[in-house]
């Protein structure tokens, strides 16, 4: 039977996963869209959105990170990791 760290890290590593691959998804969209040149304004925006969701995944994840540390008994649970490059910014 998993204990509950093991089920905290198991869906952080879900989350860390998705969260990059989420903007990746919407920037191929917006290729898509740009290739077939129906609506750039909607790609370019599409590219923002990438760009916004990437950053808002790094500050969730990092606290995320943060409350399974504490989670696990880690009472220091400060880090000074650069969790940018989780999602290569």
């Amino acid at each position: 039977m998993e204990t509950e760290d093991n089920v905290i890290h198991e869906l952080l590593q879900e989350i860390a996963g998705l969260i990059n691959e989420y903007p990746k998804a919407l920037e191929r969209r917006a290729a898509d869209i740009d290739a077939s040149g129906k609506d750039p304004d909607l790609a370019q925006a599409l590219v923002k959105a990438a760009d916004t969701m990437r950053d808002s995944g790094n500050l969730y994840l990092t606290w995320a990170k943060h409350y399974a540390s504490v989670a696990s008994g880690n009472t220091d649970a400060s880090s000074d990791e650069d969790e940018t490059q989780d999602f290569d910014v």
